[in-house]
Formats: C-alpha cells, structure tokens, sequence
C-alpha cells in the first residue's frame, strides 16, 4: 500500500530518489574532512608559524 502526502506525492518514491542520487551536503562534508584533513595544504600557506607560537606563548601577553 502506497504512502501519498496531502499533495499527492509518493512517499516512498521520494524516499528511492533520495537514496539514489548519492551523497548529501553533509555527508560530503564529512568524506572531504576524512580524506584530505587538510593535509597538504601548507603549500598554500603565507602563516609564519613560528611567530603565531611566539604571539601565543605565555610570556607575550599583548606584544605583537
């Protein structure tokens, strides 16, 4: 027995549609984090790391 909204779709083909048209927003999200993690991106970088440990140190409480 079918399954119609109020407006007369098919629930269920909805429901086959959306399984079959692959990955959602959020699901792609999650593969590009999983995959990549930012990894090889330093190449992309101007941040001089060195000075960002300095800023954060302790003992440079409000020097630049």
């Amino acid at each position: 027995m079918k399954k119609y909204t109020t407006a007369g779709t098919d629930i269920e083909s909805v429901k086959q549609q959306n399984a079959n048209s692959g990955m959602s927003y959020n699901e792609v999200k999650a593969f590009l984090a999983r995959t990549t993690g930012g990894h090889g991106t330093a190449r992309f970088s101007n941040t001089d790391v060195e000075q960002v440990k300095r800023n954060n140190s302790p003992d440079s409480q409000g020097e630049d």
